[in-house]
């Protein structure tokens, strides 16, 4: 019986959505017509699936499609509850997809744009988890309560790429699985440009896996130090593979690698201005992240825009500069007789 599918991403369509394509993939292998929802009377949906990655305080919810005989929303989004500031997942609001549904090959042609589909097989981008869970435990993550504090092995490249030039990992902690050494050479031997989109846990990175990942083809690589308490280790580990970098490949350059600072959840700014400069120290770009970005004071407003801005922090390392430069009044985590002055001469004071 063929039926009649309605997809809706709640999140947009910026990034593709794993859980859509493998929906969508198993439907037409049962045979049934899948399409991008559209209202309309013309337009009678057996079942309409709507996915949500991200919170209410990113991806507000949209309505309830009208047009269809059933209607299942899922993914984290739908799980993720604002309670006293914080944001808690409900495991019992987030029910896995049927084994046969995750363990199939996805349906690349819903995100042409991000995929490459259609195009030369060398441009196209495959998109996956090799590995699931994480140790870490992090307050501010749901990796834990979701996929369990334990990194384990739950794909083999196979499910999910098929020669594509480009490899997007969504796994959030591949270097705590115990197979990874064997998970990381695999993906060099793919030749494929490896994105590791949810960064990589630098306090993981030793001097012999710094090698390793140095000679794979690497999308911007992303660390993270989110806490004040992971500086020294972090910094060691993202030193390690900066080093083997420059063995391997004779240059560096702050723009080869970017470093998650999260900010607005339990350090102080005085505190994010100490994790900023101990990036700088690794030679590479901080990226600030705000967690409940709505609550957030101005000052972290700016800092991200400074650090996330590549133009601007190219311009300036300097945080003082970078607002003296756009705008009429300065913020700053210090008192007035602490505050740095700038070093900065290629950056003067504009509007005030």
């Amino acid at each position: 019986m063929n039926r009649l599918i309605g997809l809706v991403d709640v999140d947009g369509h910026n990034f593709p959505n794993l859980c859509l394509m493998k929906l969508s993939a198993y439907h037409k292998q049962s045979g049934d017509t899948v399409e991008w929802w559209r209202d309309g009377r013309d337009r009678t949906y057996d079942v309409v699936y709507m996915s949500k990655v991200f919170s209410d305080a990113y991806s507000p919810d949209v309505p309830v499609p009208s047009n269809a005989g059933a209607v299942v929303r899922g993914g984290t989004g739908y799980a993720i509850k604002l309670e006293g500031g914080r944001e808690v997942y409900h495991p019992e609001l987030d029910p896995p997809l049927p084994a046969e549904v995750e363990n199939i090959y996805p349906d690349y042609s819903l995100y042409p744009k991000y995929t490459g589909f259609g195009q030369p097989l060398k441009k196209q981008t495959a998109y996956g988890f090799l590995t699931r869970g994480c140790p870490r435990g992090c307050d501010f993550c749901h990796v834990g309560p979701k996929e369990g504090r334990r990194c384990h092995k739950v794909a083999d490249l196979s499910q999910f790429w098929r020669g594509q030039g480009s490899i997007c990992l969504n796994d959030p902690n591949i270097l705590a699985c115990p197979q990874a050494d064997a998970l990381l050479s695999s993906l060099a031997d793919t030749g494929a440009i490896i994105d590791f989109n949810q960064g990589l846990d630098a306090r993981l990175v030793t001097p012999e896996r710094g090698e390793l990942l140095a000679r794979m083809r690497l999308k911007t690589p992303h660390f993270a130090m989110d806490s004040m308490d992971v500086v020294e280790t972090v910094s060691k580990g993202i030193k390690n593979y900066v080093n083997a970098y420059k063995r391997l490949h004779g240059k560096w350059s702050w723009r080869y690698a970017k470093v998650f600072c999260l900010v607005n959840f339990d350090t102080t700014c005085e505190q994010d201005m100490l994790r900023i400069k101990a990036i700088q120290d690794c030679e590479c770009q901080p990226y600030v992240m705000v967690y409940n970005k709505p609550s957030a004071p101005a000052i972290l407003r700016r800092l991200q825009r400074w650090t996330n801005g590549t133009i601007f922090y190219a311009q300036t390392k300097d945080f003082y500069a970078y607002q003296r430069h756009n705008y009429k009044t300065v913020l700053y985590p210090y008192d007035s007789e602490e505050r740095p002055q700038t070093t900065d001469k290629s950056i003067t004071k504009q509007g005030g």
